[in-house]
């Protein structure tokens, strides 16, 4: 596995937003993690790319056990976070966001990176110069993604990406996303939209309280008569 979590708990304080949880991600695999408000999912992957500790537990990467390495770490083995809320520099423009995706890799491909990032999403290469605060919310959601794979990840955090946005620009993220693991890249979703999530992914854990209650692939996630009357409406 590319990604695991072994028994892993998180804290604010004397309150435990997460307990005991454990999950994993393959090499070049798409899993996402399912929750209402409030079960600790945003709280998971801050956890996973190290911007809160563990008070209990263990995260693998790559083989690697990296929950006490610090986060610039985890970027330079692959793992990269793509926030709830995009969280770009809205004064620097789209260019220089791209350029701070690469910050870490110290190698000469980030031009040519930059470049393929520009084809491969024109409306950052027409806006290339312009200040990324001024891009609508889907256009900053697609530089979010466009600057986390500047970093060349192999496991990309994504939380949230669907939170605000038109029913068109949410197709054009879904499409996006699926473009990306087709290219190798493993994805770990989190997404208040379930039942986009469930058909974007392969495999899936359902957090509630901070625990995961169920688990498996999509499919029979699904299927799963709780999960359809409690999440997907049916």
């Amino acid at each position: 596995m590319l990604l695991e979590l072994r028994g892993m708990a998180v804290a604010y304080g004397t309150a435990r937003v997460l307990s005991a949880v454990s999950l994993a991600v393959g090499e070049a695999e798409s899993v996402t993690l399912i929750g209402a408000n409030g079960a600790g999912k945003t709280s998971c992957l801050r956890a996973i790319s190290g911007l809160v500790k563990l008070a209990a537990g263990e995260v693998w990467f790559a083989g690697e056990r990296i929950d006490s390495v610090s986060p610039r770490r985890r970027v330079e083995l692959g793992l990269v976070h793509v926030p709830e809320g995009k969280r770009l520099f809205p004064r620097m423009s789209v260019r220089q966001n791209l350029e701070l995706g690469a910050y870490l890799r110290g190698d000469a491909g980030s031009r040519a990176d930059m470049e393929a990032m520009f084809t491969r999403f024109p409306i950052l290469g027409a806006r290339r110069n312009q200040a990324a605060g001024s891009l609508s919310g889907g256009e900053q959601q697609i530089l979010a993604f466009a600057r986390g794979l500047m970093a060349r990840p192999k496991l990309l955090l994504v939380d949230e990406p669907s939170v605000g946005l038109a029913p068109l620009m949410v197709q054009e993220l879904s499409r996006t996303l699926r473009e990306i693991h087709r290219e190798g890249v493993a994805i770990l979703l989190v997404e208040q939209n379930a039942a986009m999530a469930l058909r974007l992914a392969s495999r899936g854990y359902l957090l509630e309280t901070g625990r995961v209650v169920a688990e498996g692939d999509t499919a029979s996630l699904r299927a799963n008569d709780y999960v359809r009357k409690a999440y997907l409406g049916v």
